[in-house]
C-alpha cells in the first residue's frame, strides 16, 4: 500500500480516544468546508488553518484542501469588521460534492445566525456522516439545529458556558479545550483552535508532523482536549494545589445548589479547617465569598449573554429571591443586574492575579 492509498483509508481517531470516519480523497487529501459565521474570529481561523498549511509545506503536497464558504454568495464581515471573500456560498456546497469535514467559524454575536437554509445544510451533514468543527461560538449553532443530541458532550468558548448549559440543559457543557461526541467536534476557539487543527494532524499523519509544525510556528507543543479552558478564576500564578482547583471546580457546577463548605471540604478530603486555610493562602479570602464571586460571575455571564429574566438568572445562581440577588450582584459589581445588559462592560479584578 502506498502512502496516498495509506491516507485515503485511514480513519481519524478522536481527541478521546472514541473513533469516527474522517476518510481522505482517492488523492490522499482531506478536504475542508469552512463555514465562515458572520462576526467569525478571525483568530481561531487562522489558528485552525495555518497548522495545515503547514502540514501541507512540510509534507511537500496537499495533504489538506479548505475552500471557504459563506452563508450567502458575499463577503464576511469578521469581528474586526474586515470583510473576507468567499469561495462559495451554502447553496454551492449543496450542488458540490460533499467534503471531508465541515469547519464551522463562531464569533462573539452567534444566537441569531441560524438561518432554515444553515439548518438544512448541517442536518445534511449529518445525515451524509460527514465530521463537523465547530470552533468558538459556533456550538451554539449546531445546539439550535438539534444537531448536537439530548446528552451530547460539548464545549464552547469560555464566556458562553453558562449561557450554553442553562439554554441547552440536555446538554453537557464542558469546559475543555475541545470536546468530540461521534462525528462532532466542539472547540473553544482563540488558541484551542491550533490545539484542535494539531491534533487532527496528529491523527491524520502522525506526531511526528505535527510536533515539526509546533516547532515551525514557534510553539512549545499543543494541548490535550481535555485540557481546562484557563485557571479557574483568581488562582493564577498562586502556587494553588489540585486540590484546591478541585474545590474551585466543584464551586463552578455547583452554582443552582450551592454546597456547603463541609460537603466541598468531603468530597476532595480535606478538613473544613484545612480548605478555609487554603484559601486564606493562596486568595486571602473565605471560601464563602470565594464561592458567591463564583456565582455571581455566572450570572453575569447569563445576564449578559441571554434574555433570561432576572429571576430565573439569580434562581439559576443559587439565589431564592430577585431582591436578595440584586443586592448582592450590586455588592459586588456596583451596578445593577437589569444594568448589566447594557454596552458597557463591567470590569472584575477582585481575585486577579
Amino acid at each position: 500500500m502506498n502512502l496516498i492509498e495509506w491516507h485515503a483509508r485511514r480513519q481519524l481517531r478522536c481527541p478521546l480516544e472514541r473513533k469516527f470516519e474522517f476518510h481522505a480523497t482517492a488523492e490522499g487529501t482531506f478536504k475542508l468546508h469552512v463555514v465562515l459565521l458572520p462576526g467569525f474570529s478571525q483568530f481561531s481561523l487562522s489558528a485552525f488553518i495555518d497548522p495545515l498549511c503547514c502540514a501541507n509545506a512540510l509534507f511537500g503536497r496537499r495533504l489538506f484542501e479548505w475552500q471557504t464558504v459563506g452563508l450567502q454568495a458575499a463577503p464576511v464581515a469578521s469581528s474586526s469588521g474586515m470583510l473576507f471573500d468567499v469561495a462559495a456560498s451554502l447553496a454551492d456546497c449543496l450542488c458540490e460534492d460533499e467534503a471531508t469535514a465541515l469547519v464551522l467559524v463562531g464569533g462573539d454575536q452567534i444566537e441569531d445566525a441560524l438561518s432554515p437554509q444553515l439548518r438544512a445544510f448541517l442536518r445534511r451533514q449529518v445525515r451524509s456522516n460527514i465530521p463537523i468543527y465547530a470552533v468558538g461560538t459556533a456550538t451554539w449553532l449546531l445546539a439550535e439545529a438539534g444537531v448536537l443530541r439530548s446528552g451530547a458532550r460539548c464545549t464552547i468558548h469560555w464566556t458562553k458556558l453558562a449561557a450554553l448549559s442553562e439554554t441547552f440543559q440536555d446538554l453537557i457543557v464542558e469546559d475543555v479545550l475541545f470536546s468530540q461526541e461521534g462525528n462532532i467536534v466542539t472547540c473553544a476557539g482563540g488558541f484551542a483552535a491550533f490545539d484542535l487543527a494539531a491534533e487532527i494532524v496528529k491523527e491524520c499523519c502522525g506526531s511526528d508532523l505535527a510536533q515539526r509544525i509546533c516547532q515551525q510556528l514557534i510553539a512549545e507543543g499543543w494541548r490535550s482536549g481535555e485540557r481546562w479552558q484557563s485557571i479557574p478564576f483568581g488562582l493564577k500564578n498562586t502556587g494553588a494545589g489540585a486540590k484546591m482547583l478541585q474545590v474551585v471546580k466543584l464551586m463552578e457546577k455547583n452554582t443552582e445548589a450551592p454546597l456547603s463548605l463541609d460537603e466541598l471540604a468531603q468530597r476532595v478530603s480535606l478538613s473544613r479547617r484545612q480548605l478555609e486555610r487554603l484559601f486564606e493562602k493562596h486568595l486571602s479570602t473565605t471560601p464563602h465569598k470565594y464561592y458567591m464571586s463564583v456565582r455571581l460571575r455566572k450570572a453575569r455571564q447569563l445576564l449578559e449573554n441571554t434574555n433570561m429574566p432576572v429571576i430565573d438568572v439569580a434562581i439559576a445562581c443559587g439565589y431564592i429571591s430577585s431582591s436578595h440577588f440584586s443586592k448582592s450582584f450590586k455588592d459586588y459589581f456596583q451596578t445593577l443586574p437589569s444594568q448589566t445588559r447594557a454596552p458597557a462592560p463591567v470590569l472584575d479584578n477582585r481575585f486577579a492575579a
